[in-house]
């Protein structure tokens, strides 16, 4: 199994977080996302990482590749047994990144006055969805899940994102703490990413 990944993707960072918690073996090949080898043209028609490769399977696009692992590789499940709390889970990151993702690429791909804009909706979107964070160990669960996976690489780049949140949001804060300490966050972060803060 290969993973495609650029060190500082954050969707490439999701898919490593996933393969750190379960302990899978892959081979991770870092690559530039504006410069990718043709390789990685071939395995992917959209030209885009992260690009998973598994035998004859040819997987992009993030959430795919995150519940493939988490099928193909049971243990530990990273997304609830029943269909309601599944469903859940994968609303949620729906919404994670069409509500802050997309935020995020605002920030970094837009004019100045854009990425502003962006930052302060991230911001306070954030602050107000604060409550959320306190109400389970880990984001509207109990048990850490993919979910997770998609929050924590996010929360990560704030510092490079030039955002920084008001006291309203301090469980935010709280939970980043107890995130970036798990062992799964620390073992999938690039040394690009360990620089980022």
């Amino acid at each position: 199994m290969t993973l495609f990944s650029d060190p500082v993707c954050p969707y490439c960072h999701r898919v490593r977080m996933v393969l750190a918690e379960k302990g899978i073996a892959v081979e991770v090949v870092d690559v530039d996302a504006h410069a990718l080898p043709d390789e990685v043209m071939d395995f992917n028609p959209y030209g885009t990482v992260p690009t998973f490769v598994d035998r004859d399977l040819r997987l992009y696009e993030s959430r795919i590749i995150m519940e493939y692992l988490d099928e193909r590789f049971p243990h530990p499940p990273l997304l609830p047994v029943d269909p309601v709390s599944r469903a859940n889970a994968r609303l949620f990151m729906y919404r994670v990144d069409r509500d802050w993702y997309s935020l995020m690429g605002r920030i970094r791909m837009g004019s100045d006055e854009e990425a502003a804009q962006a930052r302060k909706e991230l911001r306070e979107s954030l602050t107000v969805t604060a409550p959320i964070f306190t109400a389970h160990s880990f984001f509207m669960s109990d048990e850490f899940s993919l979910v997770d996976c998609c929050v924590a690489p996010l929360l990560w780049r704030l510092p490079l994102l030039d955002i920084e949140l008001p006291p309203q949001a301090d469980a935010v804060r709280a939970y980043m703490k107890r995130i970036f300490s798990w062992d799964a966050f620390r073992q999938s972060l690039t040394e690009a990413e360990k620089e980022m803060v």
